[in-house]
């Protein structure tokens, strides 16, 4: 096993997990449409969560768009050089506290917003589009800016569009790295 088929007994690992990367640059002239957009956000719906919560929510903003605007002056000098030529910028958002309240909502928001922005980056992935996650951000005035309401938090927001180049080499840890010591040997 090689980190060319992914650690992968056999190199069967499905090709949609197989060539995904998290692109340096985007396409600046791709577009992304309202259909493929309402996709992505469909794929997040599907996503399992603790209890059928589904604590996640997301501000969408098309390149040109209003919410745009709003948000791409809050990326940091790190993160806007790549993502302001993204064809989308999703702000993740999780519900952590019960509405008006102090009393966290779920303990696993977080893990469940993960999963559903996974969701959406394979499907952003089968759409032909790359995905990359980030964080470097203004959080508060960003938070200020969408005007987020009580109970949620923003905790990541995810750059979508025609990636730029290829996939750089890369290696990933292998597979007998992942398994914690008490998992013995299989």
């Amino acid at each position: 096993m090689t980190s060319q088929d992914g650690g992968h007994p056999g190199g069967r690992l499905h090709p949609l997990l197989r060539r995904r990367f998290s692109p340096l640059a985007f396409d600046p002239d791709a577009a992304i449409d309202g259909g493929e957009v309402d996709l992505l956000l469909e794929a997040a719906r599907w996503s399992p969560s603790a209890g059928n919560a589904q604590p996640w929510a997301f501000v969408t903003a098309v390149r040109g768009g209003r919410e745009h605007s709003l948000i791409a002056p809050r990326l940091a000098a790190s993160s806007a050089s790549w993502a302001r030529s993204a064809s989308l910028l999703v702000v993740n958002i999780a519900h952590r506290y019960v509405t008006d309240t102090d009393v966290e909502f779920s303990e696993f928001a977080d893990y469940d917003l993960g999963q559903a922005v996974a969701h959406m980056t394979f499907q952003a992935e089968a759409l032909g589009f790359a995905c990359r996650q980030f964080r470097a951000f203004d959080l508060d005035r960003l938070a200020d800016d969408l005007d987020v309401s009580p109970g949620w938090h923003i905790r990541s927001m995810t750059a979508v569009g025609r990636a730029v180049g290829t996939a750089p080499a890369r290696d990933r840890r292998p597979l007998a790295e992942l398994r914690h010591p008490a998992n013995g040997e299989l």
